[in-house]
């Protein structure tokens, strides 16, 4: 299979990534990456996956089975919110 292009937005780090993977990557595949690549030191399971508005609750499934299209946008984020200092 081909890649795709996908951008993933790390909100507390306030940075987008860009990835190119292969449509089998799995959700928690991509937050996994996406934490690394912007030196979170959190767990991923403190962090939540949304697309298009909607939280990816199984991120077992693959990019293909929650509809990620080239150049789609995912948004990684904290579970709970932050406070405001």
């Amino acid at each position: 299979m081909s890649q795709i292009p996908i951008r993933v937005m790390v909100e507390d780090a306030w940075d987008q990534v860009e990835l190119s993977l292969d449509p089998s990557h799995t959700i928690a595949e991509v937050k996994t990456q996406a934490l690394a690549l912007t030196h979170r030191r959190h767990p991923g399971s403190e962090y939540l996956v949304k697309f298009r508005g909607a939280e990816l609750l199984d991120e077992g499934r693959s990019l293909t089975e929650c509809g990620v299209v080239p150049n789609g946008a995912l948004i990684v984020m904290p579970r709970r919110r932050q406070p405001v200092r």
